[in-house]
């Protein structure tokens, strides 16, 4: 491969200047410059055989119809030097510890609206706030247990968060997956760089769930509660539940008695339920509290929680901070909450339900990205360099009706990474990356994440939904990889020395 032909018109991930990889992506760049096109075609036909053969999949909603479709996966992975993920790490612990601080007060004292930190608007109208959840309190004031933030790199190189999902953030399935693909097609790099592993996920989340046990010094029955196989994130259902090594659930499968603990049922009669990892959304958890129609959940769900019977994972109601105008508070929260500076900084916003700010944008929709505020998977925006006047018209429209649902960004130059095009040449390509945090004692986060990439030239939409793919993210240690080169180096040295004294 030849990268002198490769450049990106904006910040990339791999190459710092056209022909000059950075450091921490030089061992990689060097192997796959060895490689001829020949190589990296038997390599990716390799790939795609193993996603086949190992059964990963996604589900795409289209006009009433569900599409299972194979995960669409890049070859060229993506790379992050230790230093600066170390300080991404350590933002999404400060800002997720800021979050769960946030829902345990909204639920409880709601300081943060009292000392005017907090607009009492935002609460009023918010579509994930539940009332049935006010004056409940979770060990350790945690709620949202599983947390996947997104971020984005502009162009001049720095990360911002994008949003935070807290609702049931998915795609951590892909990421394991994504890691075992290219052990499988480029086994000679994990041998030669100290690439950090992303394989202790489940059983960290195991240990996490397991600490929500209302039953301490047992060992927890722990189950995963699913829609079924319609769902878009089935796949990763399955895979968490086999992985853990706990039972994979649906609504009947369940139930609440009169002592208000959970079973479920089997062939030896009904067993005690003490953490359910719920995959649900609140609506549809338990009919007796939210909506009578749903046949996913359980009845009786809401009452043993809240008895203390058995835990759930992430709490409910642990929404209202899943929403793009709660997320404009976040950095205030840190301030509010910890007393500290957001290491890590969100991406200016414009909220439509404040005057200036809708003025502003109305104004400008042909420059911004406009989102509402409580959608996922890439529906229901508008991104405004590349939409048409009938399309701005319609949000016009749509802001003007509701304010409160919409909120806008400015069009970031999304950095770019190097992506496999059909002929076997590597073309930029625009992503974005969304690591995993675990909420507990000590918080837990991902190596790294799984990273979406828009496959078509110039898109900015990454969401596999919408046609985006994956790609392997490796966070590279260059300090181990040069201690342990220093150490073979040295041990063999010695070994020649010892092979010449015994030639003596």
């Amino acid at each position: 491969m030849d990268w002198r032909k490769y450049q990106s018109d904006t910040y990339d991930e791999l190459f710092e200047a056209p022909g000059v990889p950075r450091p921490a992506a030089k061992q990689l760049c060097d192997y796959l410059d060895d490689l001829s096109t020949q190589d990296l075609a038997e390599r990716r036909l390799a790939a795609e055989l193993a996603i086949k053969v190992m059964g990963i999949s996604f589900t795409v909603y289209t006009e009433g119809r569900n599409v299972d479709r194979a995960w669409p996966f890049d070859l060229i992975p993506r790379v992050i030097a230790k230093p600066e993920w170390d300080r991404t790490e350590a933002g999404l612990k400060q800002r997720v510890t800021a979050l769960n601080h946030f829902i345990a007060d909204i639920y409880s004292e709601q300081k943060i609206i009292k000392d005017r930190v907090f607009p009492k608007w935002v609460l009023a109208d918010s579509q994930n706030f539940r009332k049935q959840c006010v004056g409940h309190k979770t060990g350790n004031g945690v709620w949202a247990h599983i947390c996947g933030s997104d971020l984005v790199r502009n162009i001049d190189g720095t990360m911002y968060v994008l949003e935070d999902n807290l609702r049931v953030p998915s795609g951590v399935s892909y990421m394991m997956e994504n890691r075992a693909v290219t052990k499988r097609v480029f086994p000679e790099m994990f041998e030669t760089t100290t690439i950090l592993p992303v394989d202790d996920y489940p059983a960290q989340l195991y240990d996490m769930l397991a600490g929500l046990s209302p039953r301490s010094g047992d060992v927890p029955n722990i189950v995963l509660l699913t829609p079924g196989i319609y769902n878009s994130a089935y796949f990763e259902h399955c895979y968490l539940a086999q992985q853990m090594g706990i039972e994979l659930v649906e609504g009947p499968d369940l139930f609440v008695d009169d002592d208000d603990c959970v079973y479920i049922r089997t062939i030896f009669g009904p067993e005690r339920v003490d953490v359910i990892y719920r995959r649900i959304d609140d609506l549809f958890l338990d009919p007796e509290v939210f909506r009578p129609d749903s046949i996913l959940g359980v009845p009786g769900l809401i009452r043993a929680w809240r008895a203390g019977k058995v835990g759930l994972a992430n709490a409910p109601g642990a929404g209202v901070a899943d929403d793009k105008v709660v997320y404009a508070y976040v950095p205030a929260m840190i301030k509010y909450y910890l007393g500290e500076e957001p290491i890590l900084p969100n991406v200016p916003s414009f909220l439509c339900a404040r005057d200036k700010d809708r003025e502003h944008v109305l104004a400008n929709l042909d420059k911004l990205v406009v989102k509402p505020a409580n959608e996922s998977g890439g529906y229901g925006m508008l991104i405004g360099p590349k939409s048409t006047r009938k399309e701005r018209e319609k949000f016009r429209e749509l802001i003007q009706s509701n304010p409160r649902n919409y909120m806008a960004q400015p069009t970031l130059s999304l950095s770019t990474a190097p992506t496999l095009v059909d002929g076997g040449a590597a073309e930029p390509r625009h992503l974005d990356l969304r690591p995993f945090i675990l909420s507990r004692d000590q918080p837990y986060v991902t190596m790294g994440g799984l990273t979406r990439v828009a496959m078509v030239k110039g898109s900015l939409v990454v969401n596999s939904s919408q046609g985006g793919g994956a790609k392997d993210t490796w966070v590279v240690d260059l300090d181990d990889h040069e201690s342990m080169t220093q150490t073979q180096s040295g041990a063999g040295s010695s070994q020649k020395q010892s092979q010449r004294g015994g030639r003596r």
